[in-house]
């Protein structure tokens, strides 16, 4: 796209209900998912963008308020580099508030619209590489460490890890891979 698109409503749902019943539109259980087991589902999360982003309408919005797929992939490359900041925070820190993010000032910000899905592709990957790693590293009580967002919300790294399994797979989910 060459100009600026019309820009999506913000989502304003609280999210944190995927974590208590499975995701009433992808299906996902996050409950189900163990600790050990976030690392390599966020890396076959990543892997599976590969694909996504190299479609070739990966640019089209199906609707003037809806993402492209290409937008989805960078969000969702934001979102890893923001939930590895988030877990590094909780395993060096004692009950860190998250920085505030607003992710659809982010898209904004950022101009999702004019990323190349070529470079978005490896950004993507390498974020979740290294989100996945860092999950890795995590042992017995660390799981049950603990961070707040702003709004008061609070997070374990499990329930952290969980949820953010969940944002990368609902969001494949939205663009139906």
């Amino acid at each position: 796209m060459t100009s600026d698109p019309d820009i999506p409503a913000p989502d304003d749902k609280d999210w944190t209900w995927v974590l208590e019943r499975p995701c009433s539109d992808c299906g996902f259980d996050a409950s189900l998912v163990l600790g050990p087991d976030v690392g390599g589902l966020v890396r076959d999360a990543g892997h599976r963008w590969q694909g996504v982003l190299a479609r070739p309408d990966v640019r089209r919005r199906p609707s003037p308020t809806v993402w492209s797929v290409a937008e989805y992939g960078s969000h969702c490359r934001d979102v890893c580099r923001i939930f590895g900041e988030r877990v590094t925070l909780i395993l060096e820190q004692d009950d860190p508030l998250f920085p505030n993010w607003d992710q659809d000032q982010t898209a904004i910000e950022k101009r999702y619209w004019a990323d190349d899905p070529a470079v978005v592709v490896v950004e993507l990957t390498a974020a979740a590489e290294a989100a996945a790693a860092t999950f890795d590293t995590v042992t017995g009580a660390q799981w049950a460490r603990a961070g707040r967002r702003s709004n008061g919300s609070v997070f374990t790294v499990l329930t952290l890890g969980r949820y953010f399994v969940h944002d990368l797979v609902h969001h494949l989910w939205d663009v139906r891979s």
